[in-house]
């Protein structure tokens, strides 16, 4: 990332990416027309044909736009029109003009350049995407188009694309493959390699010891640095005698050693057995995603910035100190920018400052709902309630103090009765002192618990 603000592209900086492409490219010019939109567009597929346009890629496939097939609305789509099918060349530049005119015309400003053909080891075509929006003048890095749900991990249009919008991902641990540092290599060392009667792996294990001069028989704490790298990691190019003898025969090969963090990444990989899976996955942890950095959006997502901050490093933040950042932003922005900011950074501060006046201050805004509490739970959804400034609503709400300091607690109490103010009923079962002081209406139900009570035992109207 060059750090440098993205703006937008002009049609002669776009024919200059393409002009800068070798000979002999073989491109197909796209108007992204639809993009993880759900509908059937037949009458968009027979206007697109009126206007002389004869192929779309749908969904991935190329037809020809009379035998597109019938698309079901229930489902998300992706239509290209194909504008154009170039072999790149000097003396193209006015063709390319005109080809990314009528693409961005298309496709509200963003035309694509895909490569007609896929290289080996690529999961797809390589593709330029162009904007008259956004894009970097230095990388030529492009954002199709901000929009809300570019900033969703739940959507797959701002998930990031290696983890799938899950921060993390399922890799093999060192720590879990060699759980016990005390072990020899002898003694099972190397957890996965030491179940099961097949010699393979002792005899792979005493080909290296051989060849790197290192010990069975010695602790794994004590093995050389190098040699526990290149039994976990491999040993890269170098080629290593391995002598195997399984009773029946003796036979020696020389290669270079895959590692055993390798060996279970790729048996994980190649394997069709849930049995072998779940096997294998006992030696596997949660690790960040090395592409998104465990924040869980594209780039292109992470590429919009505010005062110098994605909205993944805001997230990070406690309550209070978001509450502190979105109430100090203001001072950072312009004034145009604080005509299109200034009713969301109210609306902001407001869900925060209930957030922050329920005793809530501490949790940080990507916290997983999993792991809230009841309490915490109830009063995040009071919070909202109080937000939205509905009225004629009856609340039950069961303890909601349990786990408040004292001092949180009048917090929680003031916006109980802020509810109350705005026309609304709160029913909260409770049995705080200070909340059933600061009650209008006190219903007591006894004498006992379970069987035992159930009973109307006291009423007060005027409890303070």
């Amino acid at each position: 990332a060059t750090g440098l603000p993205i703006e937008s592209q002009t049609i002669s900086m776009m024919v200059d990416k393409l002009t800068a492409l070798p000979d002999g490219e073989r491109l197909l010019l796209l108007a992204p027309v639809v993009r993880g939109r759900k509908g059937e567009y037949r009458k968009e597929m027979a206007e697109w044909q009126r206007a002389g346009f004869q192929r779309v890629k749908i969904d991935g496939e190329f037809y020809a736009i009379e035998d597109a097939p019938t698309l079901d609305k229930k489902f998300k789509h992706d239509i290209d029109i194909v504008v154009d099918r170039i072999v790149t060349k000097a003396g193209l530049e006015s063709r390319y003009a005109d080809s990314l005119q009528t693409a961005l015309g298309l496709a509200e400003g963003i035309a694509v350049a895909e490569w007609a053909n896929t290289l080996d080891g690529e999961t797809g075509p390589r593709r330029i995407t162009f904007s008259e929006k956004f894009a970097c003048p230095v990388s030529g890095f492009t954002i199709s188009e901000i929009e809300p749900r570019l900033f969703s991990f739940n959507n797959p249009f701002g998930a990031c694309p290696v983890c799938d919008g899950l921060g993390v991902k399922l890799a093999f641990d060192a720590d879990l493959v060699v759980p016990d540092r005390d072990k020899t290599l002898h003694k099972g060392a190397v957890a996965p390699w030491s179940r099961g009667p097949s010699p393979l792996y002792t005899q792979t294990l005493q080909s290296l010891s051989t060849h790197y001069g290192f010990s069975m028989d010695k602790p794994w704490r004590e093995l050389p640095a190098k040699a526990q790298a290149v039994i976990l990691q491999g040993s890269g190019g170098e080629k290593i005698k391995f002598v195997y003898d399984d009773n029946a025969r003796k036979y020696e090969t020389s290669k270079a050693f895959e590692g055993v963090l390798p060996n279970l990444e790729r048996r994980w990989r190649e394997t069709d057995s849930s049995w072998v899976r779940e096997e294998l996955g006992r030696f596997q942890s949660e690790t960040p995603c090395e592409a998104c950095g465990g924040k869980r959006l594209k780039p292109e997502a992470l590429a919009v910035k505010v005062a110098g901050t994605d909205i993944a490093e805001v997230s990070w933040l406690s309550i209070k100190a978001a509450h502190a950042w979105f109430t100090g932003i203001s001072d950072q922005l312009t004034e145009k920018q604080m005509e299109i900011a200034r009713r969301i950074l109210k609306e902001i501060t407001d869900r925060l400052r209930f957030l922050n006046n329920v005793g809530l201050d501490y949790l940080s805004m990507s916290r997983s709902s999993g792991t809230l509490s009841g309490g915490e739970s109830q009063r995040i959804r009071l919070a909202s309630q109080i937000g939205s400034g509905l009225t004629g609503v009856l609340y039950v709400l069961d303890e909601p103090s349990i786990g408040l300091h004292q001092r949180d607690n009048t917090r929680l109490l003031e916006s109980l009765m802020g509810l109350r103010d705005l026309g609304n009923s709160v029913l909260v079962v409770e049995h705080d002192e200070e909340a059933i002081l600061t009650a209008d209406y006190v219903i007591d139900m006894g004498p006992a618990a379970g069987v035992h009570g159930a009973n109307l035992t006291a009423v007060d109207a005027c409890c303070r």
